[in-house]
């Protein structure tokens, strides 16, 4: 299965990270094939340790953000539509039955788009809001550089517990980040690997999910 390394500079500090970016950058031209879940890959999730990035779920385009937004305002917010919502739901179905550990809190942008995807997910899971998930779109590059470099941070770090880390933000920071953008509603999977950065292994879009429930448990 494809996978794409990927180490921010931030962490390029002992000679064999140096190299392992390096490595990242003469293969970077395959980096953004979305790929798959392998079954093992899937099986493999129910023993922890992943990152799990999720895009919020489709949203009313007929209502832009303001500029600038109120965090505190949800009607200066772009908003999930109904549609979204519904199909969010149902990406919580397949999700619930795959039944991987998801640690405690979600790491959710402060956007009210990202909470209530959340919510949908995990009704029963405390949330935890972080500034530095927010939505880079409207930023100058100057305000994306601590949301990109956290954004990595976040994926990069080892999970120490038996679940999987899960974060509910932006594709637009995704984007930013390693020119990946994902639908909306997509579940991005990767393997922290601490100072060395990232390994991108595979992601879920909302339709992918049916074919995918015959390996759930």
């Amino acid at each position: 299965m494809p996978t794409l390394l990927r180490q921010p500079s931030l962490y390029c500090r002992l000679p064999l990270a140096c190299l392992l970016c390096l490595a990242s950058l003469l293969a970077w031209a395959d980096e953004h094939v979305a790929v798959e879940p392998s079954a093992e890959l899937l099986a493999s999730l129910h023993q922890g340790g992943y990152v799990f990035y999720m895009r919020h779920g489709p949203t009313d385009t007929t209502l832009p953000d303001r500029v600038p937004v109120d965090f505190d305002d949800c009607a200066t917010q772009r908003p999930l539509s109904d549609e979204g919502r519904e199909l969010m739901a149902t990406v919580a179905e397949h999700m619930a039955r795959h039944a991987w550990p998801i640690e405690d809190p979600v790491l959710v942008s402060p956007f009210c788009r990202t909470q209530e995807t959340a919510r949908i997910l995990f009704p029963n899971k405390p949330q935890q809001i972080d500034e530095l998930l927010r939505y880079t779109a409207a930023m100058t590059d100057d305000e994306k550089r601590p949301v990109i470099e956290h954004t990595g941070k976040a994926l990069s770090l080892p999970v120490e517990s038996s679940a999987n880390r899960m974060i509910v933000a932006h594709g637009p920071n995704l984007a930013d980040l390693m020119d990946y953008f994902p639908a909306e509603g997509t579940l991005v999977i990767f393997s922290p690997l601490g100072e060395a950065g990232y390994l991108y292994r595979a992601s879920i879009p909302p339709e992918l999910w049916p074919s995918l429930a015959s390996q759930a448990p």
